[in-house]
């Protein structure tokens, strides 16, 4: 029986398809391992939004040749789309399987024999059109499902619409099925992913919103929690937000990509809101769910960002009442229109504003922390076990708990009075309270 090990980069969309690829690969026989662990086939699901992910793919099979070096190596995902010429030029790739052939790649492993020339398989990606569901099971306590692909922006800075295609998505009752073989397995959490999940629907094809698939699955018996890992502004509707509030599975906890706080920079960013359209959406979520955590994504040192720019944007976000930020130093990409724009800021003072608003990221987290003390949470336990003995888990809103590790609470949902945060910044409640159901 082939052995099969699979490493994913980047995003929790990336998880949930790299989790029903390996299914598939089940289903044909092969027996999953460890990506530590040798393997005769070796699969890299990869991310290309950064430079730095590009890297990381070159690393990652660099270390899969030294674990051994008969492997064979299939690379697909973001990168394998939009660069796979550049791919198939490092030495021990295989395979490189575009964001069609993907999701058919037993079709493609004729055998694993290493050749001489790598196979490339891929499409303009204007032919990609079908939309496949995916979610993860059994790497962690929650599961990813897949609810949406591609995107119809087109943001200056991202490249992510010439790697996934048009925005596209399965019906709602399509989707409900899937939420369903989920429930089944006993995961307690659902997060929902895509590129653009807010843009569910825009598909002609199709007369269904966002907001009618969250109304659906708030119905599934079975599923404890359901989490929207990201929405975009102007796309968070008072309807979606307010249904959101009264619900008893959706969590409250929103990430909303804000990529700048100034007019003029989100104007050349071709983002499709203002910033007096952000901070009305943070005020509706604040007010109908006021211990409601939210996550914000920043991009710093994008063309022609000076430093009066980046300051708006610094006063801008502290001001929010946000929990927490994402930062990425702005990364140039090919084929995207921000490459012609001139005045480009140096490395150093990337790194800088970077740096800044890091540290004004954790400044709000500890806020929002401190606000979250004194009362109880439900927290959902994790099956990793850290180096010091601990275990984690995260609350409804999105607060990491940490305790001493114990296999019966995994996969479980406790509730907890957050009584202290830790010299590691995570939260604790007293031990006695935690063993209580013990003693």
């Amino acid at each position: 029986m082939s052995r099969v090990a699979i490493h994913t980069l980047g995003c929790k969309l990336n998880f949930s398809e790299s989790s029903t690829i390996v299914r598939q690969l089940e289903d044909h026989g092969f027996s999953r391992v460890d990506f530590a662990d040798e393997a005769d086939i070796y699969i890299i699901n990869t991310c290309s939004v950064t430079d730095n992910a590009d890297k990381k793919c070159r690393s990652t099979v660099k270390r899969v040749l030294k674990q051994n070096p008969e492997a064979y190596i299939v690379v697909i995902g973001c990168y394998a789309q939009l660069k796979p010429k550049e791919i198939s030029n490092i030495p021990g790739v295989d395979m490189v399987l575009g964001a069609a052939e993907k999701f058919n790649m037993i079709a493609h492993l004729h055998s694993l024999k290493k050749e001489d020339k790598p196979l490339v398989h891929t499409k303009n990606i204007k032919e990609t059109q079908d939309f496949v569901p995916s979610f993860s099971l059994g790497d962690r306590t929650r599961s990813f499902l897949k609810v949406q692909d591609g995107c119809d922006y087109f943001c200056s800075f991202c490249t992510i619409p010439l790697a996934r295609g048009k925005s596209r998505n399965a019906t709602v009752g399509e989707t409900i099925e899937k939420a369903r073989k989920i429930a089944s397995k006993n995961i307690k959490e659902i997060v929902l992913t895509g590129v653009n999940i807010g843009d569910f629907g825009a598909d002609d094809d199709y007369e269904e919103t966002f907001y009618d698939l969250l109304v659906e699955l708030d119905k599934i018996p079975g599923i404890e929690r359901i989490r929207i890992s990201s929405i975009e502004p102007n796309l968070l509707s008072n309807e979606i937000i307010d249904f959101v509030a009264l619900s008893d599975k959706i969590v409250p906890h929103f990430h909303i990509p804000l990529q700048s706080g100034n007019d003029e920079i989100l104007v050349k960013m071709r983002r499709k809101y203002l910033s007096a359209l952000y901070t009305d959406r943070i005020s509706r979520i604040k007010q109908k769910m006021p211990n409601c955590c939210i996550g914000v994504d920043v991009i710093v040192g994008f063309p022609g960002e000076s430093e009066e720019h980046f300051l708006s944007t610094y006063q801008f976000i502290n001001a929010l009442d946000v929990s927490y930020l994402h930062v990425f130093p702005y990364s140039e990409r090919n084929n995207t229109t921000a490459k012609k724009i001139p005045h480009k800021v140096s490395k150093a003072d990337k790194m800088d504003r970077a740096e800044r608003l890091r540290i004004l990221s954790e400044k709000k987290k500890r806020f929002f922390y401190e606000s979250q003390m004194g009362k109880l949470h439900k927290v959902l336990w994790e099956d990793e076990k850290h180096g010091d003995g601990s275990m984690h888990g995260f609350s409804d809103n999105y607060i990491r708990f940490e305790s001493p590790y114990d296999s019966s609470k995994v996969n479980t949902i406790e509730e907890l009075p957050f009584e202290r945060i830790n010299e590691s910044g995570l939260a604790e409640a007293k031990l006695p309270l935690l063993n209580d159901n013990i003693l």
